[in-house]
């Protein structure tokens, strides 16, 4: 495939994929990306690093979101307390059963609202599901019997403390990761931009860290980077 350079940047497709695919693949900062790129002979600025990903970060997300495969249909839905420019958020993510994320949103609110809002948000991407699986908040329950179409969906309550709901809070820890490296979130909008891609790299490469005979992970490998290059000639 035929590298070029997007209207109005200095370096090529091949190198601006390379540095966001290192910055949302790994839990690096952008300074980090700056001297692995300066390796290997290319220097590139923080601030143009930061420009890539408030340029790139949405329209890859919206790419890779288009190239996933068909998801399953018993979702678990939790919550995370984050910080946001020293504010209090909640983190909003939904997984399905095999631990693909299928969103993550960022709001100021953990109340009926805010449910309902995510859920709204879901439900414009993929079918109304068969389960629901949720942790005991009341918040829950209420946006259910306030959205007709979940009416017949089986919602179950887990009890966090006791691991019941274990595929969905292992979801967070990379969040957790990235909220260290880069010494806390900042802004609203970019936290969910940078988060949401972040959601659909880490499931491009869901099957590339498993216990899978080598071939396996390195021909799931190749798929993910092949998608990822893809990915990055449409978006740009």
């Amino acid at each position: 495939m035929q590298d070029r350079k997007p209207y109005r940047h200095r370096f090529p497709l091949s190198i601006i994929g390379y540095a966001l695919w290192l910055y949302h693949r790994f839990p690096l900062s952008q300074r980090d990306v700056q001297e692995l790129l300066f390796q290997r002979g290319m220097v590139v600025s923080h601030e143009t690093l930061r420009q890539w990903n408030i340029k790139f970060a949405p329209l890859l997300t919206e790419e890779l979101r288009h190239r996933e495969p068909r998801r399953g249909s018993r979702w678990s839905l939790d919550e995370v307390c984050v910080k946001v420019g020293g504010v209090t958020h909640w983190l909003w993510r939904a997984v399905d059963e095999y631990g693909a994320v299928l969103d993550i949103l960022l709001q100021p609110h953990r109340d009926t609202q805010a449910a309902r809002t995510f859920f709204t948000r879901l439900l414009g991407e993929y079918d109304a599901p068969e389960v629901i699986h949720t942790d005991k908040l009341w918040s829950y329950g209420a946006a259910i019997r306030e959205l007709r179409v979940l009416h017949l969906v089986e919602h179950v309550q887990v009890t966090s403390a006791l691991r019941c709901n274990n595929l969905i809070e292992q979801s967070h820890r990379p969040t957790r990761r990235q909220e260290r490296q880069q010494l806390g979130f900042k802004r609203r909008q970019r936290t969910q931009e940078f988060l949401a891609l972040h959601a659909r790299v880490s499931n491009l490469h869901q099957h590339t860290r498993t216990t899978i005979p080598t071939s396996a992970r390195r021909s799931n490998l190749t798929n993910a980077l092949r998608i990822w290059g893809e990915t990055v000639q449409r978006a740009a």
